[in-house]
């Protein structure tokens, strides 16, 4: 059997395949991308970007790109709920960093702004951009199976073109291949959860919703309608592909009976009734149903073999978190094989993957199927829980209207219930306050300090920290007439350490190194100064103290001050987290 040799075989062009293929071919590490299907997704599925996700599209230097054709963080906002598109409204609530302090939250986190890419648009960017930089990217082919040994991950696939089989032989092997992956099931990866808790169906749809939305822009229109219970997310949703002439429609139905037959007419139908103006145009693009699933990998790795994105957590799409995590996993780990394929560090640092990402993607399984059950009250506020008829469930939605004391209090209990919703599309921590323990990670170094915890709910507020462990905190600094980020001053797939006046020291152990190691000194009269403060006030540490950034902007390593033994301080770190000590 022919054999194709590579050092990294990527099974997958989703969100963490694309990005996984991206970050390496940026990095120069040879590698081959395969998937089963001719072309990349044609539906929208995944599509909020959070600010995380933005950052690392920043500096694989494709953060324009999204952008120019994604829906901007403006038009996300005013999520509404309402009895149907021309129905009856509710209630809103300002999302996605669109409410006033969060904007300014927002803003104080990042250099980036939050948007709605589609993945039917985000996957070509990243894999247009992987290409042009030596991805090998092979459709139509099929993972069959995988053997492994000391040396090398031998991978069977088929070329569905061709119709024969042939292997891949590479060093390592990641399994990127969606919430069905087979190859985490070959790798015996331990699972949490469960698969199938509900049932859902989306339906991409043409129609110009401009008089229904273009005064309230948003991502998501909720709908309170009769079955609007059974399955689904919690509700029936009308979501904004591009304003406001693409849609897509996500409506439950019971698991237990099975999926309905996804005719034209059905898909109609419910297109109809929750946009409620039977006089619209309606072009039905697609349809499909798929289930819920509340499931996540309690280990992400078994020896070369490694897993990311839907693969090894499965879960609705609350909270907007599937894609966001599949590319945050893919870039936590493309930097560490780098490392271990050109010897810089031996496979522990490997080990450090599993450590880091899987108890995200358990917290973030937990929350978007929590956030699902948080839209419960909305319906128990206009008692549309029990079992009734249409036309009751219509009688107390319009009884809030009354001049009664039952009517003030549902009339409070709805307004509580909607705004208790910022825990699905406000959550600026879920996004941000994703933190590595030095206690289970050996790429995160300890300092000594006991952990301060975070102040504000660490849900819903973002809590800057220079803690080893977490991510380099964002601050606007000056070099020249140029003004960046202090994000922008680490990454590319390199250490770089940070100091100030006074820390010479700690820029010559660097330069000691091995490892290149870029250099960042801020304060005046140095490459880089802090004109606003705002660096003073974030980093933790005296100017003449350090902070070690790995390639993923997380803070590996810091000491607070000047060193005498800075050089043996820093190389010590080094083995710690290159896995040599």
């Amino acid at each position: 059997m022919h054999v194709v040799e590579t050092d990294v075989l990527i099974v997958g062009s989703g969100p963490a395949g694309a990005c996984a293929a991206l970050a390496l071919s940026t990095y120069g590490v040879p590698h081959i991308v395969v998937t089963r299907y001719s072309r990349l997704t044609r539906t929208p599925r995944a599509h909020i970007t959070n600010q995380r996700t933005m950052e690392i599209l920043r500096d694989l230097g494709v953060e324009d790109e999204v952008l120019a054709q994604a829906t901007p963080q403006n038009l996300m906002g005013n999520t509404t709920f309402c009895t149907s598109m021309a129905g009856e409204e509710l209630g809103r609530i300002r999302s996605w960093g669109n409410d006033p302090l969060v904007q300014a939250a927002h803003d104080l986190a990042s250099p980036t702004r939050m948007c709605d890419m589609p993945q039917h648009l985000m996957e070509p960017v990243l894999i247009d951009a992987a290409l042009a930089r030596g991805s090998n990217v092979r459709f139509s082919t099929v993972y069959k199976s995988f053997e492994q040994d000391e040396d090398g991950v031998t991978v069977t696939v088929e070329d569905r073109l061709r119709g024969d089989e042939y292997q891949i032989r590479a060093k390592y092997l990641i399994g990127a291949d969606g919430g069905r992956s087979q190859i985490a099931e070959d790798a015996g990866l331990p699972m949490g959860g469960q698969m199938g808790v509900a049932g859902s169906i989306n339906i991409v749809f043409d129609a110009d919703l401009s008089k229904y939305t273009a005064h309230r822009p948003s991502t998501l229109y909720w709908v309170l309608a009769p079955g609007a219970t059974v399955g689904g997310i919690g509700a029936g949703l009308v979501r904004c592909v591009k304003p406001w002439n693409e849609w897509l429609i996500v409506w439950g139905y019971d698991v237990s009976a099975g999926a309905p037959d996804l005719t034209e007419e059905y898909a109609l139908s419910v297109v109809r009734q929750l946009v409620g103006d039977d006089d619209i145009p309606v072009t039905i693009k697609s349809s499909s149903a798929w289930t819920v699933n509340e499931m996540y990998a309690e280990t992400y790795a078994n020896g070369r073999v490694l897993c990311a994105g839907d693969a090894v957590h499965r879960h609705p799409p609350s909270n907007g978190l599937g894609s966001n995590t599949s590319i945050q996993d893919a870039y936590n780990l493309a930097w560490k094989l780098k490392l271990v394929l050109d010897g810089t560090a031996t496979p522990k640092l490997l080990d450090s993957y599993d450590a880091e990402r899987a108890p995200v993607g358990k917290q973030i399984v937990t929350r978007a199927n929590k956030s699902i059950g948080e839209t419960a009250p909305i319906f128990d506020a206009l008692d549309g829980l029990s079992p009734q008829t249409p036309e009751q469930l219509w009688a107390n939605i319009d009884a809030r209207k009354d001049a009664t004391e039952a009517a003030a209090k549902q009339r409070a209990a709805l307004r509580e219930a909607i705004a208790f919703k910022v825990y699905e599309f406000n959550a600026h921590g879920v996004d941000l306050n994703q933190r590595y323990s030095a206690e289970s990670s050996t790429a995160v170094v300890p300092d000594g300090t006991p952990d301060p915890g975070f102040e504000r709910d660490r849900e819903l507020y973002h809590q800057p920290s220079s803690r080893p462990g977490a991510k380099l905190p964002h601050a606007w600094i000056t070099s020249g007439t140029r003004t960046v980020s202090t994000l922008d001053t680490v990454g590319k797939g390199r250490f770089t350490l940070l100091t100030g006046i006074g820390g010479e020291a700690w820029v010559r152990a660097a330069q000691a190194q091995s490892l290149d190691i870029a250099t960042v000194v801020i304060g005046p009269g140095q490459e880089y100064d802090d004109p606003y403060g705002d660096w003073a006030r974030l980093r933790e540490v005296s100017e003449a103290g350090a902070l070690l950034v790995r390639p993923d902007g997380y803070v590996a390593f810091r000491h607070a001050d000047a060193a005498g033994n800075a050089e043996q301080l820093l190389t010590d770190a080094l083995r710690r987290i290159l896995g040599h000590g």
